[in-house]
């Protein structure tokens, strides 16, 4: 039979910090140090825990405590709900960057981290030198990972109409980019004269995010390979943008990257970057946040700091 759902009023939510430090330290010793409370405090907090969820969460294996499966869930969730509530009491009619001690969540896929990270990171450390940030990697396509989930965070860098749609989502052009692909500097597909899409279309293909399964694919390099009429066989599958070129490398292998990302990494690796042949829809990069964050005076400054430092670039 399922557990009733829990009301808000009749939770004591100082439990959902005392979770978060749990399932990060997987020590009571360690998540009391952090907590500011005794040893035994964080024991009864995770006694509390284990009743409520039914679950014992953190079990001994080999003398160190593990996360239960259903502990590892809550532990994916725990940060961006503390996250979500911290932000909800530290809303007000007045934020001052220069003193504010705010935490910034952002979902960023590694390849507009090698873009524009180090240049956000040195402009939030200039206007607001307390704030802080947590960036989340993607870890799949954004949209069957966030439609929900924008909500919880300040924003995440993706691209408009990138096959999915967020109600209530907002959204800020920060630059572009185009598609190129990255072949190794001895591969003989480089001799051939008119190098055109059937050659490279013969060739094995690197793909980050791919899923076989996605029809309409869901992540962008797949769906310019589909736009191109481009049926590749995946030779390897990365969850990483930047991974990428280290599969091309030594290989006869293919990849579709964006330009900033393949003219940064290809000299490391003796990689060429070639033109992408049939004309490639260009790459466009946005903000996007949820609407109620619209009025939120924190969440407008770091808008206005990320948008002027992507113009930047």
């Amino acid at each position: 039979m399922p557990r009733p759902i829990a009301h808000l009023a009749n939770l004591d939510l100082n439990l959902l910090v005392a979770l978060r430090e749990l399932v990060r330290e997987r020590s009571v010793t360690r998540a009391a140090e952090r907590l500011g409370v005794t040893q035994p405090a964080a024991s009864a907090a995770l006694s509390r825990l284990r009743r409520h969820f039914g679950d014992e969460l953190l079990v001994r294996e080999r003398g160190e405590y593990v996360l239960t499966a259903l502990g590892s869930q809550l532990a994916e969730q725990v940060d961006t709900v503390c996250a979500a509530a911290e932000r909800l009491f530290a809303t007000s009619t007045h934020f001052d960057p220069a003193t504010s001690e705010r935490e910034f969540t952002l979902l960023m896929a590694d390849y507009t981290i090698m873009v524009m990270g180090e240049a956000l990171s040195a402009a939030v450390q200039k206007a607001a030198p307390k704030a802080r940030l947590h960036i989340r990697l993607v870890r799949e396509s954004l949209g069957s990972e966030y439609k929900d989930g924008i909500r919880f965070i300040d924003g995440m860098v993706a691209p408009p109409g990138n096959g999915f749609s967020i109600p209530d989502a907002r959204f800020a052009e920060l630059f572009r980019d185009r598609w190129v692909c990255l072949v190794d500097a001895a591969n003989p597909v480089l001799d051939i004269p008119g190098l055109g899409l059937t050659d490279l279309a013969r060739l094995p293909w690197v793909a980050p995010y791919y899923r076989s399964d996605q029809s309409p694919p869901s992540v962008p390099v797949m769906r310019q390979l589909v736009a191109l009429d481009i049926h590749p066989t995946i030779a390897v599958r990365v969850e990483s943008y930047l991974a990428v070129p280290y599969f091309v490398a030594g290989t006869e292998r293919v990849a579709l990257m964006q330009e900033r990302l393949a003219t940064k990494l290809a000299p490391q690796m003796n990689l060429r970057v070639i033109e992408c042949p049939g004309g490639p829809a260009p790459i466009v990069e946005a903000f996007w946040w949820h609407r109620q964050y619209e009025d939120d005076p924190a969440s407008a400054w770091l808008r206005r700091l990320i948008v002027e430092t992507a113009r930047k670039l």
